[in-house]
């Protein structure tokens, strides 16, 4: 059973940044893609990045391309998002997840228990 728990969220004021981290327990973390999941109020959640095993691929949200990078320390079993020029529609709470394979979808095996987002206008 794998624990996951996020830290790094709060308030921001748009075009700011924030970083998210995510330390990883209770499993061998190089097994698993880490990935970062969003729901703002009132919507469904949203795909935002995923790193595979060895952190040599990622992928990302069309709306968070070129703004956000995920990146991995199997050595700390942590898993960050360095978030860059927020904007007001980046405002929710991010989940950060472990799978056993790299995709884009919102299946996961582990859920950390989210932490808020919120950017200002």
């Amino acid at each position: 059973q794998v624990q996951l728990v996020e830290s790094g969220g709060g308030l921001v004021q748009a075009g700011g940044s924030l970083r998210l981290s995510c330390a990883a327990s209770g499993g061998t973390f190089s097994r698993y893609a880490m990935g970062w999941v969003r729901q703002a109020p009132g919507k469904e959640r949203e795909f935002v990045a995923i790193i595979s095993r060895s952190g040599g691929t990622t992928y990302y949200g069309n709306s968070v391309k070129g703004r956000f990078t995920i990146s991995r320390d199997n050595a700390k079993n942590t898993a960050d998002l360095q978030m860059n020029s927020l904007k007001p529609e980046d405002t929710a709470v991010y989940y950060c997840a472990a799978r056993t394979g790299v995709t884009t979808t919102l299946e996961y095996d582990y859920w950390g228990q989210g932490t808020q987002v919120t950017v200002s206008s």
